[in-house]
């Protein structure tokens, strides 16, 4: 009988590696696709996604403020500044994709007016999250290269804590691409087959963060394999 070929940590984790890369490059290619899409068809209202997301604010008596960025899909909020960016082919544009765009970061506006618990938990893991990004994994070849296991693990937890950020993200996400198209069909601004396209954009965008939590959790396996070799006797 022809034997089964087996598989050590580093081969399972090298899989993994290639599937999340492969996984990435699909997201991001599907985002491009789905965006530019829905980026060349008007919506009815004819409103453009600077003004619908004003409106949105003004009927919501939010005080943040619009502005315009570079780029292209650079869109935020900044909730230390109240300033919601709208990226240049987004800003006038009264496309399906662009207010989606725009109204999902609207909804960030009111996930932090309204003390939205999630994004309340994000915002707690975010200093040790910046942390861990940076430095756990020089810790973790340190603790690797002494002998210490123990150091190797405490950059493990720093990087766990870059999990959890990313995983508390995804309800942030999620919720505020709701918040959009509820209150975008609310006000008028989208209907019918619109409702369908913009769903469809921030889905497209919904799923860069899954790949993106995926791809960390394949990397704290990896860390979590280098400190294990760092133990001794």
């Amino acid at each position: 009988m022809p034997s089964v070929p087996t598989f050590s940590t580093y081969d399972i984790l090298l899989f993994a590696v290639i599937a999340v890369f492969i996984l990435g490059l699909i997201a991001q290619e599907r985002v491009q696709s789905t965006y530019k899409k829905y980026s060349r068809i008007p919506t009815r209202a004819n409103v453009s996604a600077s003004n619908v997301a004003f409106e949105l604010l003004r009927r919501s008596g939010s005080s943040a403020t619009i502005a315009r960025t570079a780029g292209s899909l650079t869109d935020n909020f900044n909730p230390r500044t109240g300033v919601v960016s709208l990226s240049e082919p987004v800003f006038n544009s009264s496309s399906v994709a662009a207010v989606a765009v725009a109204a999902h970061e609207i909804g960030h506006v009111m996930q932090y007016e309204e003390g939205y618990g999630p994004i309340k938990l994000r915002n707690a893991i975010l200093p040790v999250a910046q942390i861990g990004s940076s430095a756990a994994p020089f810790i973790v070849i340190v603790g690797m290269f002494f002998g210490s296991y123990t150091l190797s693990m405490v950059g493990v937890y720093l990087f766990a804590a870059v999990l959890l950020f990313q995983v508390a993200t995804l309800p942030v996400e999620i919720n505020a691409s709701r918040r959009a198209l509820e209150m975008l069909s609310a006000n008028g601004y989208i209907a019918g087959d619109e409702t369908t396209g913009a769903r469809k954009v921030l889905r497209a965008a919904a799923m860069t963060y899954v790949v993106a939590a995926l791809a960390t959790i394949v990397s704290l396996f990896r860390l979590l394999a280098i400190a294990n070799n760092s133990r001794r006797g």
